[in-house]
């Protein structure tokens, strides 16, 4: 997977005047990655173990130069404009990019890509999210630009700028859901970004952990916790304790269907062991969330408005009896 990435990188199509400096973070691999990227001329950062994806991308980010960062899993191949495609977005006109911080594109399911991967991240008010349009098939739904506070850091370009005002990955997420803390404080601190998708890559999907791995629904239970812990003040945790018990409820439900039972259990542990010691370390973060009531009201309309015109997937469709929209939200 790693040699295809770095040559779908190499073979990016860029702007004159653009270069760039490819860094390689390899988290413990046991195979020929490292060997695979110095042969294709890359920086290597081996780290010692396997530290979790945020603290890999987190050291990434620190070795890196230039204007730009672009994030990309190794488990994706880019097609030959997506890079010049979102920069073209973003840096014109020069009044316009001040405004923008980060771009994402249109990632397609690798095994079939006549299906969407994701259009970008969303949350709901009961802490679950959703990469928007995941499954469905592609077409005009899609093809819209639109302002975005959630990148998808599977393939996405940020200012350096942007990480120096909300800080890198949150690395007491090992894995899943620390792109959706991303944008939480991007949305927070008023950071939009913009969603491109004539910028498009092919996304294999959980290629490391595994589709409904174990590892995969404690990491997804223990976290969903932790951002409750770490974003929402009490006053809106009363207010949206329905959809944060209906959501909470459902993945349960849903992580036990799949025989998973034994991992949402160790998760959810995990998370309210976490929750306090969060709680604490995030006050600062939590005193500056006037405006995340309406950011995930408006995330989850988004949702709504995706599933409803495509198709209900079970869980969204209980979701929304159990916690309905505001008709204003709707």
């Amino acid at each position: 997977m790693l040699e295809r990435l770095l040559q779908s990188i190499h073979a990016q199509r860029l702007p004159e005047g653009v270069s760039l400096d490819v860094v390689v973070v390899d988290n413990g691999s046991e195979d020929n990655s490292v060997e695979t990227a110095r042969r294709a001329g890359c920086r290597v950062l081996e780290l010692s173990g396997n530290e979790g994806v945020s603290r890999a991308v987190n050291r990434g980010i620190e070795a890196s130069s230039g204007e730009w960062i672009a994030l990309v899993n190794n488990d994706v191949e880019l097609s030959p404009g997506w890079m010049a495609e979102l920069l073209a977005a973003v840096g014109s006109p020069p009044r316009e990019a001040a405004k923008l911080w980060f771009a994402t594109g249109k990632t397609l399911n690798d095994q079939d890509r006549g299906l969407i991967d994701g259009t970008g991240d969303a949350i709901c008010r009961g802490g679950a999210s959703w990469r928007l349009g995941h499954g469905r098939a592609d077409g005009p739904l899609f093809d819209a630009v639109r302002r975005t506070y959630f990148p998808s850091a599977t393939a996405a370009i940020f200012r350096r700028g942007f990480f120096e005002r909300v800080g890198g990955l949150e690395e007491s997420f090992f894995a899943y859901l620390e792109d959706i803390d991303l944008g939480l404080r991007a949305a927070m601190e008023d950071l939009p970004g913009l969603y491109v998708p004539s910028a498009v890559a092919y996304h294999r999907g959980s290629a490391t952990a595994g589709i409904w791995s174990g590892a995969s629904v404690e990491w997804m239970t223990c976290h969903q916790l932790l951002l409750l812990a770490k974003f929402y003040p009490a006053r809106l945790m009363l207010r949206f304790l329905r959809p944060i018990l209906a959501a909470q409820l459902l993945w349960a439900t849903l992580a036990i269907s799949r025989g998973r039972a034994s991992s949402w259990a160790r998760g959810f542990w995990r998370g309210l062991r976490g929750f306090s010691r969060l709680r604490r370390a995030s006050a600062s973060i939590r005193s500056r969330g006037e405006r995340l009531a309406g950011v995930l009201c408006a995330m989850e309309a988004e949702i709504a408005r995706v599933q409803k015109a495509t198709r209900w997937d079970t869980y969204w469709r209980w979701y929304f009896r159990l916690a309905p929209l505001a008709e204003k939200q709707a």
